[in-house]
């Protein structure tokens, strides 16, 4: 059914990927707070923008540009990520992508995710599999936390106080192992492929997590979101195994 709007995200993230090999030397635009944009994140976004708006009639929700003219999530919107793991980008490891994601209200449809860095295409459309380069990808089968590799991040809006981070601490110590990575879409991909069994993440953007929530979901795992305090788009999110909450 989503057939033709996998190609023209997958057809958007290609031309994004091309231009930004075309423009290596990247500029800092903003260094504030915990943030760091680069003139990579406007480049991708730019031409993603605009391969969307001329192949589609929905809204658009993007990082740098916030929401398009008449945004309605009263139907199928896109959400886009230009670059995820822009500080990855600019100090040079290798954990970043573009991610661009179909949903319908607080619902995925479908999501897209190129690694920047292997040429990895991760995608999936909810009820219709999901997929890295065209082979079937699935959720991993470890079912015990004592087991399970849980994957989080400290996201720009996260809030650096004593109780919550000893909260955190306890949300994350049963584990077997954490992975940080930098990037909430490559992590969500990790989980969707079986490399990781757990992501969460609390205020988080929705543009982070957009893509990589339906890839897992359609790899045939779960998920839970929620508003977040920080934005009006910042979400709290869990997503992947979900015997392993209850464990």
């Amino acid at each position: 059914m989503w057939d033709n709007e996998l190609k023209i995200a997958k057809r958007a993230i290609y031309l994004a990927k091309h231009e930004l090999n075309n423009n290596i030397e990247y500029e800092i635009l903003s260094l504030e707070g915990k943030d760091i944009k680069l003139s990579a994140d406007k480049i991708s976004e730019q031409v993603i923008v605009e391969y969307l708006s001329r192949n589609s009639d929905y809204s658009i929700l993007s990082e740098e540009i916030g929401e398009s003219c008449n945004f309605d999530t009263n139907g199928p919107y896109w959400i886009i990520d230009p670059v995820d793991g822009t500080m990855n980008l600019y100090r040079g490891f290798p954990m970043n992508c573009i991610s661009i994601a179909l949903w319908n209200g607080e619902e995925p449809i479908l999501g897209v995710i190129l690694d920047l860095n292997n040429d990895f295409l991760y995608y999936g459309i909810i009820g219709e599999g999901a997929f890295c380069n065209q082979k079937q990808i699935f959720v991993s089968s470890v079912n015990k936390k004592n087991q399970a590799i849980l994957a989080t991040g400290f996201p720009t809006y996260f809030f650096y106080d004593d109780k919550i981070l000893n909260e955190f601490i306890n949300n994350i110590k049963d584990f077997k192992k954490i992975r940080m990575i930098g990037s909430a879409a490559l992590s969500l991909c990790y989980v969707a492929s079986g490399v990781f069994d757990l992501y969460k993440e609390d205020n988080v953007m929705l543009w982070d997590v957009a893509a990589g929530i339906a890839i897992v979901n359609a790899a045939g795992g779960w998920y839970e979101i929620r508003e977040a305090q920080n934005d009006k788009w910042g979400r709290k999110v869990i997503c992947g195994k979900k015997c392993l909450l209850s464990d």
